[in-house]
């Protein structure tokens, strides 16, 4: 660790914790667009989107993978609660190419907005996943 003032990262799903860490930057992906935090941020609470999560600990970046859900800051702590969070390990490039390939077969559901059509969500989630496998995390 540098000597750059920290603050806590703790990243949870509904099955596990999946990273808890000290770092100098992070940035995630909210409904409305990406946010950036460091240490001193003032309190936050948002939506997030579906995305990348980068975490900086001074000398690496993680990279994760997340689907929607919560991001906290409060006291130097950052909590992200997430349906989904993966590391670029942990993601089958196959299996993703092969859930974009039917997302991008179905048909549009007429939706006005791209958040209530599932054809759309489904292929963000997998291009996005794919994007992530690229990363490098150590």
């Amino acid at each position: 660790m540098t000597g750059r003032e920290t603050f806590h990262v703790s990243v949870v799903t509904p099955e596990q914790a999946v990273l808890e860490t000290d770092a100098v930057f992070a940035s995630f992906p909210a409904h409305d667009g990406e946010y950036g935090v460091m240490q001193g941020r003032a309190p936050l609470l948002c939506q997030l989107g579906i995305g990348v999560l980068r975490v900086d600990d001074g000398e690496k970046q993680n990279y994760l993978f997340i689907d929607q859900g919560f991001a906290q800051m409060v006291d130097n702590k950052l909590t992200i609660l997430t349906e989904q969070a993966r590391k670029p390990s942990e993601i089958e490039r196959a299996e993703v190419e092969e859930a974009l390939r039917h997302a991008q077969e179905e048909p549009l559901q007429g939706a006005e907005h791209m958040w209530a059509d599932e054809r759309l969500v489904k292929i963000r989630r997998a291009k996005i996943q794919l994007k992530v496998t690229e990363m490098d995390i150590d």
